[in-house]
C-alpha cells in the first residue's frame, strides 16, 4: 500500500509540473481516422488529388519478353494440365476473392502463384484500397481476371485468341492480369447504396499503384489494349 499511495504521490507531482503529459493521450487518439455511423471508414479531411499516369502505354511498356525472364526466374515449371497443378500444391499458394481484390469466374486459368506473386496482388490490392482513402473515392475492389494457365489452357487459348502466345508468363505462376474496366463495389448489402464512381476515376488511381510498384521494381506491368487489363508479372 505504501508503494501504491507513493507512486501515485509522484504521478500527481509529474502531472503538476508538466501538464501537458496529461493531454498527450487524447491528441494522439485525435489523430486516428473517424469511422462513420455504419462502421466504414470516413473520408479524410482534405482528399490528395488523382493524377493518374501521363500514358498508359509509355508507364507500362513491358513485353512478353521482358516479363518471361523474371517469370522464368521466379516460377516454377510449366504445368501440363489442372491436374499437375493440384500435384504443385507445394509450390504454389491458391489465391481466392478477398477484401482487396475479387477473382472472376476463370475458364482458361487457375487460381494458384507462386507465393512471391500472390504477396505482390494482396500489396497492390491494399495500396489501392489506400489510396481510395486518400482520395477521397468510394472502397472497390480490384478484379483479377487470369492468374496461372496450364500448357493446355494456353493450347485451348491459343484455339481463340492469335494474340495468346505459346510460351505464356502465366505457365509459371508468377504473373496475373487485373481489369482496368470493371471493379466490385464495396457497400452494406443492407444499406444505402455508394456514391457511383467512374471506371475511368478507378483506373486513374490503379495506375498511380501500379505506377509505383513498377518504381519500386516489384514488378513488369504491359498496358493491354485489347483485353482491357494491366498483365503484369512479379520479379
Amino acid at each position: 500500500m505504501q508503494g501504491f499511495f507513493v507512486t501515485v504521490a509522484i504521478l500527481a507531482v509529474v502531472r503538476w509540473m508538466f501538464p501537458e503529459v496529461a493531454t498527450a493521450g487524447i491528441s494522439n487518439i485525435a489523430t486516428l481516422p473517424d469511422l462513420s455511423s455504419s462502421g466504414s471508414l470516413a473520408s479524410p479531411a482534405k482528399n490528395h488529388r488523382i493524377l493518374s499516369v501521363p500514358s498508359y502505354k509509355e508507364a507500362f511498356p513491358d513485353t512478353n519478353a521482358v516479363q518471361l525472364v523474371a517469370a522464368q526466374q521466379w516460377g516454377v515449371p510449366p504445368v501440363k494440365n489442372r491436374e499437375d497443378a493440384e500435384a504443385r500444391k507445394k509450390e504454389l499458394v491458391y489465391i481466392g476473392s478477398n477484401p482487396y481484390y475479387h477473382v472472376d469466374p476463370l475458364s482458361s486459368s487457375i487460381p494458384y502463384l507462386v507465393p512471391r506473386a500472390a504477396v505482390l496482388l494482396q500489396d497492390i490490392g491494399q495500396a489501392f484500397f489506400d489510396s481510395l482513402y486518400v482520395k477521397g473515392v468510394p472502397f472497390h475492389k480490384l478484379i483479377v481476371t487470369s492468374v496461372l494457365r496450364s500448357q493446355e489452357d494456353v493450347s485451348k487459348l491459343r484455339g481463340r485468341n492469335v494474340n495468346a502466345t505459346e510460351n505464356s508468363c502465366h505457365l509459371y505462376g508468377t504473373t496475373f492480369d487485373i481489369c482496368y474496366n470493371r471493379y466490385k463495389t464495396v457497400e452494406n448489402p443492407d444499406g444505402p447504396a455508394r456514391r457511383q464512381v467512374r471506371n475511368d476515376t478507378l483506373k486513374w488511381v490503379l495506375s498511380e499503384v501500379l505506377r509505383d510498384m513498377r518504381f519500386q521494381q516489384r514488378c513488369y506491368i504491359k498496358y493491354e489494349v485489347k483485353q482491357g487489363c494491366f498483365h503484369m508479372t512479379v520479379r
